[in-house]
């Protein structure tokens, strides 16, 4: 029975003893593969990323391996805080290797999972509106909309003008025929413009409600300001970022079938005038 036993331990000893060997030798052979090639860190996913997921947020979803150089992928990802405003733009499986060219900026993501396509000559354009001046809040990702300026009377009667915080002289000739004030005046400034994007301010509550109930849209208003992107073409988002620094911008719905047919400023001396072919 003891020389059984002793058998048993034996057999049992030189099983561990041999799998110790064998790993030893895997490890030198690899070693021995490895050696004089440079090893670089990359990060390979360890868990399934689904599209959609923030790339800074992936800590606990990949891990750090040592690789040869020649199986490092192309634009493998070297820090997760260099994604960061970039989400994965394709479901991520163990395994993979971390690579830019998976991951797109956030809106692109939202307007892709919306079905928004940019134009190539379109730039975008972020703007900070009230409610009242913005649909009262309803509008959306993937509609169109037209863009209508406001302004308020400004002295005109000056020999010298401030522009963008600098104080510029106007030569004695401009200066003498310059009197007065602008008048008050509102116009359509585009039309046809396409909104890529919708935020809520963050600081403020989502919608305002004076009850528990379940919030509904149609019948109440975000609390604070809307950012909203819109897509226009480059010499517009001059006008447009004008407008919103020394005037005010209000949007109002535009369908498919409004006719574009222009319409004068209007000011005070017109308000009351009927629009063209009424």
């Amino acid at each position: 029975m003891n020389k059984r036993l002793t058998g048993i331990i034996v057999a049992i000893v030189l099983a561990a003893i041999g799998t110790v060997a064998l790993v030893a030798f895997v490890r030198n052979a690899e070693e021995r593969a490895q050696a004089g090639e440079e090893l670089v860190e990359v990060y390979v996913v360890d868990q399934p990323v689904a599209a959609g997921t923030p790339g800074d947020q992936l800590a606990t979803r990949v891990r750090v391996e040592l690789v040869p150089v020649k199986v490092q992928a192309d634009g493998s990802v070297d820090s997760l805080q260099g994604l960061a405003g970039r989400v994965a733009a394709v479901d991520l499986v163990p395994g993979e290797q971390l690579v830019t060219s998976r991951f797109i900026e956030r809106n692109d993501f939202a307007n892709r999972e919306a079905g928004i396509v940019i134009p190539d000559d379109k730039v975008e354009v972020t703007i900070s509106l009230d409610p009242e001046r913005a649909i009262g809040g309803l509008v959306r990702p993937g509609e169109t909309v037209a863009v209508l300026a406001s302004f308020e009377p400004f002295d005109l009667e000056a020999t010298i003008v401030e522009i963008d915080g600098d104080e510029i002289a106007l030569p004695d000739a401009v200066a003498a025929e310059v009197s007065g004030k602008t008048p008050n005046s509102t116009g359509i400034l585009l039309r046809k413009v396409l909104v890529t994007a919708v935020q809520q301010d963050p600081r403020a509550n989502t919608f305002a409600t004076s009850n528990d109930e379940e919030v509904n849209e149609l019948n109440t208003a975000p609390a604070g300001s809307l950012l909203i992107t819109l897509a226009v073409d480059p010499a517009d988002a001059e006008r447009l970022i004008f407008t919103q620094e020394f005037g005010f911008v209000w949007l109002a719905s535009e369908r498919g079938e409004v006719p574009e047919s222009a319409s004068p400023i209007r000011t005070r001396a017109d308000v009351y005038d009927a629009a063209p072919g009424r």
